[in-house]
């Protein structure tokens, strides 16, 4: 996929919304918190209905390192745009505190995008879908998971029509910004692949992938499908 790769830091952000409240928070979002996000640094990667949970919000943010994440942070969140509208984005939400704090597992193994997104205002929602895959791994299986993902499990998707668009590993470093709180218990491995649709997806069974994961998790795979807002830069 063309474009520069992003970013060093990602977070990858769930949201539980009361009911009805997901299309008023993307709605606020995509004309309220991406240019001026990204005028402090922060780099608003995907922002995602989860087709499975209509009351979720998912979105994915990228930094150039911890110490940027910190002051950048501090700029955006005491910055006029969030005062003048954090009443009205907090009044959607139930909870905002299931966020992943990622890096990269190698150097071009982040999100390799353009940076061109719909002007605001758009509204017409992208086809595709994201899958995000979360595997959370047992303790032992952390450090040297990322290199069984290269040697062993990439292949066997690469085989299956599988395609892997980014991978992550938990990022350990101190949170900077406890305000925002971060899943700081978390050892996972995720990665992310595109589709046409739903069902492309599902058709793509991969032979093996069960058996030869099961050692490695403390707990099942949890598998999100995602659909980019009309604003999303990481589309479907």
């Amino acid at each position: 996929m063309a474009g520069e790769i992003l970013s060093p830091i990602v977070e990858l952000r769930r949201y539980t919304l009361h009911p009805g409240q997901r299309d008023v928070l993307i709605a606020l979002f995509d004309r309220e918190f991406v240019e001026t996000q990204e005028a402090v640094g922060i780099d608003v990667i995907g922002q995602f209905r989860d087709l499975d949970a209509p009351d979720h919000f998912v979105w994915l943010r990228g930094f150039p390192d911890l110490a940027a994440r910190t002051e950048a942070l501090r700029a955006f969140y005491g910055g006029p745009v969030w005062q003048a509208h954090r009443s009205a984005a907090n009044a959607t939400m139930i909870d905002s505190d299931d966020v992943l704090l990622l890096r990269p597992t190698h150097p071009e193994a982040g999100f390799r995008i353009g940076r061109d997104r719909p002007a605001p205002g758009s509204d017409t929602v992208p086809g595709g879908v994201l899958v995000a895959n979360t595997w959370h791994l047992q303790p032992a299986a952390e450090s040297g998971f990322p290199e069984v993902f290269e040697t062993v499990l990439a292949p066997m998707l690469a085989d299956a029509g599988v395609p892997v668009l980014a991978s992550f590993v938990s990022e350990h470093g101190e949170n900077g910004f406890p305000a925002l709180p971060v899943r700081e218990d978390a050892r996972v491995f995720v990665w992310f692949s595109r589709f046409p649709d739903r069902a492309a997806c599902e058709r793509r069974a991969v032979p093996g992938l069960t058996e030869a994961l099961r050692p490695h998790l403390a707990r099942p795979p949890e598998v999100a499908f995602l659909s980019p807002t009309a604003r999303s830069r990481l589309r479907g």
